[in-house]
């Protein structure tokens, strides 16, 4: 193991998650991000909290938590309707603050869909904490079908 790697990034990760190569853009600076399927084709989004998502408190900046609300939340979206869309609004209650090391999760619901504005309900926790929780409304853009097995973990 590289001397480079943080303590984070060397943390067992838990059961069934599967790391998410975002190969650029802003997923791939404010990452790592992993999956975990739950529900059919359903996901809870994680990740853990590392120094580059630090606030001047030595906890999880606000912004990060948003970022990362905005990505699980709008996930439904394409897992469910296979289309991409982009955020139109985003309104979050934070309720609790993550910390360096924590496991973040974070998954949601569509609660309504007129045309392509989807209307999502969503929490993000860690462990039995719930840190967030608020709705995203989110317009759909363009297809995104996959091929069959293309989004399960490689064994």
């Amino acid at each position: 193991m590289s001397d480079d790697l943080t303590e984070g990034q060397t943390a067992v990760i838990p059961d069934g998650y599967v790391i998410n190569l975002w190969q650029r853009g802003f997923g791939r600076t404010v990452g790592p991000f992993y999956s975990r399927r739950h529900s059919g084709n359903d996901e809870v989004m994680a990740f853990r909290v590392e120094d580059h998502h630090a606030n001047g408190m030595n906890n999880c900046h606000g912004g990060m938590l948003m970022s990362f609300a905005d990505m699980a939340w709008g996930r439904v979206i394409s897992n469910r309707k296979e289309i991409g869309w982009v955020t139109v609004r985003l309104l979050t209650d934070f309720l609790s603050g993550a910390h360096m090391g924590d496991w973040v999760e974070g998954d949601s619901e569509i609660i309504s869909e007129q045309d392509d504005i989807f209307t999502v309900r969503g929490r993000i926790w860690c462990g039995d904490r719930t840190l967030m929780t608020g709705t995203g409304v989110y317009k759909g853009i363009r297809s995104i079908r996959r091929k069959a097995g293309e989004r399960e973990p490689k064994g």
